[in-house]
């Protein structure tokens, strides 16, 4: 199975970019986006196979996201049941029939951090948002979480310590996150990878420096870290100050054994 995350910028700017065929390139079975700004009814874009499944900011031009799916949810949620947090278009989760896929954008604590205390207080109901799932079935989290967890996830730690995005509470959060019962994907598979960025400013030529930060993730229940198979960063694929990331799965299907998930004998 596998996935992918892209924090496209702006869709329909993405798509005078290249969007269509890096779609087609990559291939996945649900292919998630954060930061669509778009409106219903401002794009049609529809690739046969998939259906699609749009949470949309009440703000025009701001934040949204999408997923593309092969494989037909049982069930599709928008946003975390918390009005303070739902009018922003920030989270779709859809129902499997052997675990959750949750795409989520972040709120961004913002220049001067003036947002930070309204993060902190995402942050908590996101986790606990995830936990409830968890308790069902096994979780698949991913897009622009908006925070770089460890000094490895950005090529310049020390001055930006206290920016958005690399706050230790920003971090901390994270950290909650994976003490709880997930794990990030890629850290998983390489722990000490250095200059791997997901995330690049349009400013200084920063992607063409590699000046960048490792903002988007795969994060999966605990239990389900045994399937992963692969995790990716496709810096190679432009359209967006982000660039697409990747995880795959081993099977396509599980089943619950003895309390633990495992791939189905054969697959």
């Amino acid at each position: 199975m596998k996935l992918i995350s892209w924090n496209v910028n702006g869709l329909r700017a993405c798509k005078e970019k290249g969007f269509e065929e890096a779609f087609q390139e990559l291939d996945a079975d649900f292919f998630c986006l954060q930061e669509t700004k778009m409106q219903a009814g401002q794009l049609d874009l529809q690739f046969e196979g998939y259906d699609s499944y749009w949470n949309y900011a009440e703000k025009k031009g701001y934040s949204g996201t999408a997923v593309y799916t092969r494989h037909k949810p049982l069930n599709v949620s928008y946003g975390l049941g918390i009005d303070e947090h739902d009018h922003e278009g920030r989270v779709i989760t859809l129902e499997m029939d052997d675990f959750f896929l949750v795409t989520v954008y972040t709120p961004n604590a913002q220049e001067g951090l003036r947002r930070l205390d309204y993060r902190m207080r995402w942050e908590d109901d996101f986790r606990c948002f995830l936990k409830k799932l968890d308790a069902e079935k096994p979780v698949v989290v991913c897009g622009d979480m908006n925070v770089a967890h460890e000094e490895i996830d950005l090529k310049n730690p020390k001055s930006n310590r206290r920016n958005a995005g690399f706050t230790d509470e920003e971090r901390a959060k994270f950290s909650a996150l994976l003490a709880d019962g997930f794990v990030d994907s890629f850290r998983f598979l390489y722990p000490d990878q250095t200059d791997a960025y997901s995330w690049w400013s349009y400013r200084f030529r920063a992607r063409e420096k590699n000046a960048g930060w490792r903002i988007d993730y795969f994060v999966v229940s605990e239990r389900l870290a045994p399937m992963i198979e692969e995790a990716k960063i496709h810096s190679e694929i432009f359209g967006s100050d982000h660039c697409p990331v990747e995880l795959r799965m081993r099977g396509g299907e599980w089943k619950v054994e003895s309390g633990k998930w495992r791939v189905k004998s054969g697959e």
